[in-house]
């Protein structure tokens, strides 16, 4: 996160002894990024972070990569890839590259198990439900159209009201995901043109320190591998933290989307960045207001980003058979846009109603056999006039 928060009991400074009321100390453990050059949290813990009893080895399996895929257009439908099981075990992966990996998930089990992704951010959007995040700096409540941002390292859960109905949309990201340079001026307060200000963003509430012995199993990903770590102590044992480095919580509803005179492009409804992608959405707004505007995207071919949408909610005007849930993806090098006909009925239509998240990757994704098990067979001849 750019800008700091206090929470709970801290010491006056840094790295200075910190008692307890009979005498003992807490433990501070720096939360750091970029090898101490980066934004960081300083947390205090009634118990030493690094005592496990025990760590043995995990398997969860969330896909395995299409070898001989084709470079074309594809579209899912990932209701037909459905799943079960907790907020970590449920989730299916679509597509990947060393830079990010795409899931879906539908959450059906609570789990008391913790969960830590030791090598990667995770962008967890709420497609359906609602709950709240817990994890050692604290708790967020989340609903639908939630993005939750979650730096690696964070050990956490996700607890639902209910284990009926809940769907993810999971970025994974190798690098830091934040937000845009561009939206923040130097000292770092988002400017007064961004689609976003601090007022929109929910940060965790620090609960009172969990001081309990026992057996707590933290599952671990790293890559593509799993552990289970047993901890002698309750993880979210914290008095108090401070710092730029915690979970947090924003609604795609507060995106203020911008509006042009003519269409105005994809990175014009930035959200987030990372090394190698970006995360972009799309909410209802006016269209443009040219008198001769084509609302629609004109055709367009990505010679540098592979272009994934997922579609949230609404109507989507520059493509049919689009049922929510649905993944389209448009690969660098072969061009795509609307399908017959979407161009000439967008002209005149005064505003769009839809709500979609898009990934753009700098680097080719791949794709896996969850992928291959839930797309459209006929989706890239679906520009051909019938």
């Amino acid at each position: 996160m750019p800008f700091y928060i206090e929470r709970g009991k801290i010491p006056h400074k840094r790295h200075i002894k910190f008692e307890k009321e009979n005498g003992e100390l807490y433990r501070e453990e720096l939360f750091s990024t970029h090898g101490f050059s980066n934004i960081y949290s300083n947390k205090y813990h009634h118990n030493m972070p690094c005592k496990v009893v025990e760590v043995k080895p995990h398997n969860i399996f969330h896909g395995e990569e299409w070898k001989d895929s084709l470079l074309q257009n594809y579209k899912v439908h990932t209701s037909k890839c459905s799943s079960e099981g907790n907020f970590f075990e449920s989730r299916k992966m679509h597509l990947f590259n060393n830079d990010v990996a795409l899931y879906t998930a539908n959450v059906t089990q609570d789990t008391d198990q913790f969960y830590r992704n030791a090598y990667a951010d995770e962008v967890v959007f709420v497609h359906q439900g609602c709950g709240e995040l817990t994890s050692e700096y604290g708790n967020v409540k989340f609903e639908e159209f939630d993005y939750l941002v979650i730096p690696k390292g964070t050990t956490y859960q996700l607890k639902f009201e209910n284990y009926d109905d809940n769907k993810l949309f999971i970025i994974e990201s190798a690098s830091m995901v934040t937000i845009p340079a561009h939206f923040r001026i130097p000292t770092g307060q988002l400017s007064e043109s961004a689609p976003y200000c601090e007022r929109d963003i929910r940060r965790p509430e620090l609960q009172e320190a969990k001081v309990e012995k026992g057996e707590f199993e933290l599952f671990i990903k790293y890559g593509c591998r799993y552990q289970v770590s047993v901890l002698e102590w309750h993880p979210y044992d914290l008095v108090g933290w401070d710092g730029a480095c915690y979970p947090w919580a924003i609604n795609l509803k507060e995106y203020a989307p911008k509006v042009g005179k003519i269409h105005l492009p994809p990175s014009d409804h930035l959200m987030f960045t990372a090394n190698n992608f970006v995360v972009c959405n799309f909410v209802p707004r006016l269209y443009d207001f040219h008198p001769e505007a084509i609302p629609a995207p004109y055709y367009h071919t990505n010679i540098d980003s592979d272009e994934v949408l997922y579609y949230v909610h609404g109507n989507f005007m520059s493509r049919t058979d689009i049922e929510e849930g649905s993944i389209t993806l448009h690969p660098k090098g072969i061009p795509h846009g609307p399908q017959p006909g979407r161009t000439e009925d967008s002209i005149g239509v005064a505003d769009t109603f839809e709500y979609a998240v898009m990934v753009d990757t700098f680097a080719p994704l791949k794709l896996t056999d969850n992928f291959r098990s839930c797309m459209v067979n006929d989706y890239n001849q679906s520009w051909l006039e019938k």
